[in-house]
């Protein structure tokens, strides 16, 4: 268990928050420099989110986040439970 979550939490950097506005899927990526990127997929409920995360090379100052390609302010998208799949994207 503490090594599944040393890899999701620490190098893939996905962290679930929830307080009073509700859930939401904190990206914070620290990946190592010759990898391009990832994909994933994540369950919250009964709804499917297809997560990629692209390394940009060189590394970019600004980092782009979208959620079914609404840009997304921050690091974070949150997340509802509608059974519909949606697409997270993140530029880093």
């Amino acid at each position: 268990g503490w090594m599944y979550r040393l890899i999701v939490e620490s190098l893939l950097g996905l962290q679930l928050k929830v307080d009073g506005e509700g859930a939401r899927l904190v990206l914070s990526p620290c990946l190592p420099v010759d990898w391009p990127g990832y994909t994933l997929e994540y369950r919250h409920g009964r709804t499917l989110y297809q997560i990629e995360v692209i390394q940009v090379r060189p590394a970019a100052d600004a980092i782009e986040l979208r959620l079914d390609g609404a840009i997304q302010s921050g690091r974070s998208v949150p997340l509802v439970d509608d059974g519909r799949p949606h697409r997270v994207e993140m530029r880093c």
